[in-house]
């Protein structure tokens, strides 16, 4: 499947694999992508959207097993504070639905943020942009691919 994400990837040359999954509708958590494609959910990242009150829109890039930790967000980005942007708005502005939100391909090149666990790892999943395909490649591939900034901005659940 040839996404903008899977793409984008190719015209870097950045090596990765894709894994495809059966999509539940009604149970879109990165947890549950992650058992399904036989990963630890540290290990996949899932991609949120976020609105700062002084610089706007920023991609945030989490561990499947935490939560947003907005106000470490805020510090990162400079911002007072931060919201999720509403599941509604997504399409419009990143061009992705929710489940397949993804930094690479976007419609619109907002900055990034990635939590430092990411250098955990010698490969991660992100989704392809798509519901039911995740890729996986280096985590130095995927921070130079989306010149995402790391820091420390996921919490336990």
């Amino acid at each position: 499947m040839k996404t903008n994400a899977v793409r984008l990837l190719e015209t870097l040359g950045v090596h990765y694999e894709l894994r495809e999954y059966e999509v539940d509708p009604n149970d879109l958590a990165a947890e549950t992508v992650a058992a399904k494609i036989g990963m630890p959910p540290e290990q996949v990242f899932k991609t949120l959207l976020a609105r700062g009150d002084r610089h706007g829109l920023c991609f945030a890039v989490i561990p499947a097993n935490t939560e947003l930790d907005l106000k470490a967000l805020a510090a990162a980005t400079g911002d007072r504070k931060m919201e999720l942007v509403p599941v509604k708005e997504l399409l419009a502005l990143t061009g992705y639905i929710r489940g397949g939100v993804t930094v690479l391909g976007a419609k619109r090149a907002f900055p990034a943020f990635a939590d430092e666990t990411i250098q955990l790892w010698d490969s991660i999943s992100i989704s392809a942009g798509v519901r039911g395909t995740q890729m996986l490649l280096r985590p130095d591939d995927y921070l130079r691919a989306t010149k995402a900034t790391m820091a420390d901005i996921a919490r336990g659940k």
